[in-house]
């Protein structure tokens, strides 16, 4: 691989920072809740159908579910954990109890904090416990295609469609507990909103071989032997319609050691909050924000003529503008702003940008970082090179403003209070959206902008472009998802969904250790990370991403994107990655470092988004949940790959990808 650069701090910013480092929306296939069977529940043909009691599509609503009474809540998600709600898209709403939200050094979170949800994430990892299971002979991260084998022992179905849903199968192997290891299923794909789906499990031994025998409760459903369980009885109409649908996939019941199914919430209900911000909080200054210059830098580096310091004034949607800060609502449900406030930001102006009209670079940091890592040596040297003017604002809920809280909520098991991290990113991403609108449309007019000899600075806001990697890259994909101001943008080492990516990154260790010692049962631990996912879909890349180039959300255009990957990644898994790139679609670059299960491969110089991997020569990534340790971090290495900002400045300008290597972007 032959090499130019992405910054180390455009890339990296601490260990800690890079530690978080389509259907439609008609109703899913569901029932009332109260015994009114849907209009498809008895179709099927299959040798799945039962004879005992005809297929219904009715739930209960349980506390717990006994088909594992391991634990309580498990498995997860489940549809016995929802009620009955005509007026959702789904027409289900998520309810749990005080016995499912996990006790934590000795808080009790409020379950009610998930009743707005319709449903369950899209990202979830699907769990279960089976005590002393082997997994050898599953799918893994790296033989997915194994999942879709008629014999996988692990299946995913969309209960409508019959189509088997990509995954693999692991124990959670991120805390010290060999006795309360989580069994998980991770969808290789993000799954489709407001969809049914039924979870199978068979043929699993334990590590002596020996066959693990279903729950008494599932065997009852299962072999259709009465149980004085009532939740059980409840349900044999529910199962004789997952039976059938099973068996109508070829999946027979006999050997099942466990099944169940759950509801994704719907589009509507995860993308609308920000959407409802974005349009609100913009049109409230067609013309951009007000803004306040509070330092300006004369000539603070070779070529660069300005570095700006301000303040932007934007409507403010959360209960104070702090860390702990939360949406405030209006009647309608959606967030409302309650007044003004003001964020910083930072431009870095060229003295190019006086004599001849420059590009805008928004600039995406870092976790844990601000909006003063725009001034870097990287982005200077673009703003040189290329007559860019880069500025950026700061990443709420993931800045470095936002440790402590982040720490609190997860030392404390306050996982009720995760809404606050959640909603500060949505509060970060609409700063980053009026930032753009400013710099677009007042900006160059302010008064104290002007060249050595007075000229005006000259801004071409046709090249409004958006530059983010770790943190930047991972929510840029929000930000591209909402932006109505920039066509291109650049994800550089990113991935989703967040509950994937903390396990395996080598820097989430110190605040693993805070939430592995808040829960004494490690079950529980996996639950509440499951909780707050729920919630963090609604300003992470889970319930965004697929947004960004096709199905655009309300009022937005599609746009195009270029990945940047670093195999053998350390603090962002190349798993995530790889979710990210095939929930955005995009193909990868020929010539490729390696084929990538559900990754298509198109040849340069190549017109639109596309996903491009760079090898470093690092030894395989763990298949199993824990963070990559081997060799040197290549995290932030593509900054002495020169031929990685030839792409990126190519793609931004033109569309057109091509990766200026030697043949593959290896070592070489």
């Amino acid at each position: 691989m032959t090499s130019p650069a992405l910054p180390r701090t455009l890339l990296l910013a601490s260990s800690l920072t890079i530690l978080f480092a389509c259907t439609d929306d008609t109703p899913a296939d569901t029932s009332d809740g109260t015994g009114t069977e849907t209009s498809d529940t008895t179709t099927g043909d299959g040798d799945g159908d039962s004879t005992e009691v005809d297929p219904f599509v009715a739930w209960p609503t349980l506390d717990c579910d006994p088909l594992v009474p391991d634990l309580c809540g498990l498995p997860f998600p489940n549809n016995v954990f929802t009620i009955d709600d005509p007026d959702s898209p789904t027409g289900r709403r998520l309810a749990f109890t005080e016995a499912l939200v996990p006790e934590g050094d000795g808080y009790q979170p409020d379950p009610d904090v998930w009743l707005d949800s319709d449903g369950f994430s899209p990202g979830s990892a699907l769990l279960t416990y089976f005590p002393n299971v082997s997994i050898q002979g599953l799918p893994t991260p790296v033989t997915i295609e194994v999942s879709l084998s008629d014999d996988s022992p692990t299946i995913l179905l969309d209960a409508d469609s019959g189509e088997r849903v990509p995954h693999w199968a692991e124990l959670d192997m991120s805390h010290g507990d060999d006795g309360r290891r989580a069994f998980m299923i991770r969808p290789a794909v993000r799954l489709d909103p407001n969809t049914r789906y039924i979870v199978a499990i068979r043929g699993l031994v334990d590590q002596g071989g020996a066959l693990i025998e279903a729950s008494s409760g599932f065997a009852a459903l299962r072999d259709i032997s009465p149980s004085d369980d009532d939740t059980i009885e409840q349900r044999r109409g529910l199962y004789a319609d997952i039976f059938m649908r099973l068996g109508d996939a070829g999946i027979g019941r006999a050997d099942l050691q466990l099944a169940w199914d759950f509801t994704t919430a719907s589009d509507a209900n995860i993308t609308e909050r920000l959407v409802h911000v974005r349009d609100e909080g913009l049109a409230m200054f067609d013309a951009g924000p007000q803004f306040n210059i509070t330092k300006i830098d004369i000539d603070p580096f070779p070529g660069i003529a300005m570095r700006v310091t301000g303040d932007l004034l934007v409507p403010l949607y959360l209960d104070e503008p702090g860390p702990a800060g939360r949406f405030t609502y209006g009647a309608d449900g959606l967030p409302e702003p309650n007044t003004t406030t003001e964020y910083p930001f930072m431009v870095l102006i060229p003295t190019s940008a006086f004599s001849e009209p420059a590009g805008l670079l928004q600039f995406g940091h870092g976790l844990f970082g601000s909006y003063q890592d725009v001034d870097d040596s990287l982005l200077r040297d673009m703003a040189i090179d290329y007559n860019l003017v880069p500025f950026a604002t700061t990443w709420l809920g993931l800045s470095n403003q936002d440790l402590g809280q982040i720490s609190s909520v997860l030392q404390s098991a306050r996982i009720d209070d995760f809404s606050t991290i959640v909603d500060r990113l949505g509060q970060g991403v609409f700063n980053g959206l009026s930032a753009m609108r400013m710099m677009r449309e007042s900006f160059a007019d302010a008064p104290e902008i002007m060249g050595p000899s007075m000229e005006p600075l000259l801004i071409d806001a046709d090249r409004s472009y958006f530059f983010g990697a770790s943190l930047g890259g991972i929510m840029g994909s929000t930000y591209m998802a909402l932006t109505t101001d920039v066509q291109r943008g650049v994800l550089g080492v990113p991935g989703q969904p967040y509950g994937l990516l903390l396990d395996r990154s080598e820097a989430f260790t110190p605040l693993a250790t805070l939430s592995n010692a808040a829960y004494e049962d490690k079950l529980d631990l996996r639950i509440a990370f499951e909780l707050m996912q729920i919630l963090w879909d609604r300003s992470e890349p889970t319930g965004f991403s697929r947004h960004v180039i096709s199905d655009p959300l309300p009022g937005t255009q599609p746009h195009e994107v270029i990945m940047l990957g670093a195999i053998g990644d350390h603090l962002v898994t190349n798993f995530g990655t790889h979710v990210m790139a095939r929930e955005l679609g995009i193909p990868q670059l020929n010539p490729a470092v390696r084929p990538l299960f559900g990754i298509d491969q198109v040849e340069q110089p190549y017109s639109g988004s596309v996903f491009i991997e760079y090898d470093f020569g690092l030894p395989p990534i763990p298949i199993t949940n824990v963070p990559m340790t081997q060799g040197s971090d290549p995290h932030g290495a593509l900054a002495d790959v020169p031929n990685a900002i030839l792409t990126v400045e190519q793609f931004l300008r033109t569309g057109v990808v091509e990766n200026f290597c030697n043949g593959t972007c290896d070592p070489d």
